[in-house]
């Protein structure tokens, strides 16, 4: 699944960022990496960006870059 479809509150690893120079770069630099645990924490009023917390940070992610990250749920 992509990051887009996970719900407030839930849990997933990064499994693949499926884009490639200055997004990827900036998404690594963000912390998004293959393995690397993610939760969803609140989408705007507006619905577009969600906030994700990634490494201790929470960062805004735009849907359209958040449909280019394959997560897994955690179980």
């Amino acid at each position: 699944m992509t990051l887009d479809l996970l719900r407030i509150g839930e849990k997933a690893k990064v499994v693949t960022v499926n884009c490639h120079g200055f997004l990827r770069t900036r998404l690594a630099d963000l912390g998004l990496l293959p393995g690397t645990p993610i939760q969803a924490v609140t989408r705007s009023p507006m619905g577009d960006p969600t906030a994700y917390e990634v490494r201790g940070s929470v960062i805004a992610i735009r849907r359209e870059d958040a449909q280019l990250i394959e997560v897994e749920r955690e179980r």
